[in-house]
């Protein structure tokens, strides 16, 4: 969650899986799940049946905590997404993948949301031409995100400069050498990589 200050592994202990939060550090050996893949707690390894509800919660929680959205916004998202055309649960993630500091990664410019957001939260960034420091800003089809000139000499950005790129999905793009970016289209739900149940997390919403 946004306001989440302790270690963010044991986050992915407590939702049993892989959930990305610490950028290189989840790929590599170091990675305290791949470790202690069980709760965390004294009573981890003895944690009983979940039951329905239970699957649900966790679920829910699992989707905000790798999005880093609290429960109010959650829900905002959710109750947009059910008045949009189409299916509920695509409508919430494309929101969630939406957000300015989601694409901010997605374009490899942070090697995690957290990281991303802290970098739109400083002012780096311009979208269409103006600045926008709000991490949740929902970006539409065509707009141009941009890396202000003003911090183009800044060591972050001259290293990912001489950067290849990373695997920027289908629905984006991201030029390297110019620190430019663009919303080629609406993200699919086959575009979205993350290990999601969304029609859990609606079940649970429309009780």
């Amino acid at each position: 969650m946004a306001t989440y200050r302790e270690a963010k592994c044991r986050l992915c202990r407590r939702e049993g899986g892989k959930l990305f939060l610490k950028g290189d550090k989840c790929y590599n050996g170091k990675c305290p799940f791949e470790k202690r893949p069980m709760a965390p707690g004294q009573h981890g390894l003895g944690r009983k049946k979940v039951s329905e509800y239970g699957q649900q919660l966790r679920e829910k929680q699992k989707v905000k905590r790798i999005y880093g959205v609290q429960e109010g916004q959650f829900r905002a998202y959710y109750e947009k997404a059910d008045r949009m055309k189409g299916i509920t649960g695509e409508n919430m993630l494309s929101l969630l993948e939406r957000r300015l500091d989601n694409v901010i990664f997605r374009m490899g410019i942070g090697v995690s949301r957290s990281q991303a957001r802290q970098l739109v939260n400083h002012g780096h960034f311009l979208v269409n031409g103006k600045k926008v420091n709000v991490p949740s800003f929902i970006v539409k089809v065509g707009d141009v995100v941009t890396v202000k000139e003003s911090k183009n000499s800044n060591k972050f950005f001259e290293e990912l400069k001489a950067t290849k790129g990373g695997n920027t999905p289908k629905w984006l793009e991201f030029d390297n050498e110019k620190l430019q970016g663009k919303i080629l289209a609406l993200p699919a739900r086959d575009d979205i990589d993350s290990q999601i149940a969304e029609h859990i997390v609606i079940a649970l919403y429309s009780k």
